[in-house]
């Protein structure tokens, strides 16, 4: 197979799709404007990368399940406390990951807690080809007490340990059994200090023995988050109570909550 017919079995076997699609393309404008075989190669190689790096943040965009819409461009900033905005861009930077510290956002329902943690994440994607995951805490565990019941968890935790990054939802709305809240703590622990957590809760520390139910339990849990913890005040007006009122008097302007609650 030495003819240039053989070219693209030999690409597609070497899995260089963009090098594939574009090489006559670019061989033509090479040819055209005498470019060096040192820069067609150059070019084509760049658009392999490129493409490559797209199609990798598809795939994490992809499997991070984070809910549509809650974008950092459609995050109502002006609406958040001054020194939450302030801290945005530096999170979204990702420099708590390289220290793997977490994130806790606390706020009443509809302040937006939500909305920022999913932004953060996906911008952590976007700009530094993060593996995160999106979840909400029941949901999460409920998963780990299947994987429980299989004799699986170990299994399950190293799964979720491939993501530098796990977003916990709603955690002050889980009131669990004794048996689901010491796999979410097995959870909290396996990542401490290891990998970063981003956590909502509508609940203040001093009421998580309504979670962990256990005062031992629940101080050893707040302590692992805490430890390496960068803390989000949403004591803002609701997102919801606003749009609401927007709605009855017309205002276009309303915050995008999406298709989902806005804590």
């Amino acid at each position: 197979m030495s003819d240039t017919k053989s070219l693209p079995v030999m690409l597609k076997s070497l899995r260089l799709p963009s090098v594939q699609h574009h090489y006559q393309r670019v061989g033509r404008q090479a040819q055209s404007e005498e470019w060096s075989y040192e820069r067609y190669l150059k070019e084509l190689i760049e658009l392999e990368m490129g493409e490559r790096a797209d199609r990798r943040i598809a795939r994490l965009l992809k499997r991070s399940e984070l809910p549509e819409g809650k974008t950092l461009a459609t995050l109502e900033q002006k609406l958040l406390p001054m020194k939450v905005c302030r801290q945005l861009p530096g999170l979204c930077e990702g420099g708590f990951l390289d220290r793997t510290e977490n994130i806790l956002a606390f706020g009443l329902p509809g302040r937006g807690k939500s909305h920022v943690a999913a932004a953060i994440t996906r911008e952590l994607i976007l700009t530094r080809g993060c593996p995160a995951y999106f979840t909400s805490t029941r949901r999460l565990v409920e998963r780990l007490l299947v994987a429980k019941q299989r004799l699986e968890l170990e299994k399950e935790l190293k799964k979720l340990d491939r993501f530098e990054v796990v977003v916990l939802d709603d955690l002050g709305y889980v009131q669990q059994s004794r048996e689901e809240m010491e796999v979410l703590f097995t959870f909290l622990s396996q990542r401490y200090e290891r990998r970063s957590l981003i956590i909502t809760s509508n609940l203040v520390f001093s009421e998580w023995d309504r979670i962990f139910k256990d005062p031992m339990t629940t101080a050893a849990a707040i302590d692992r988050l805490v430890h390496h913890s960068v803390i989000l005040e949403l004591d803002n007006g609701s997102y919801r109570t606003l749009a609401a009122k927007n709605r009855r008097t017309g205002n276009r302007s309303a915050p995008n909550t999406g298709d989902h609650d806005e804590d």
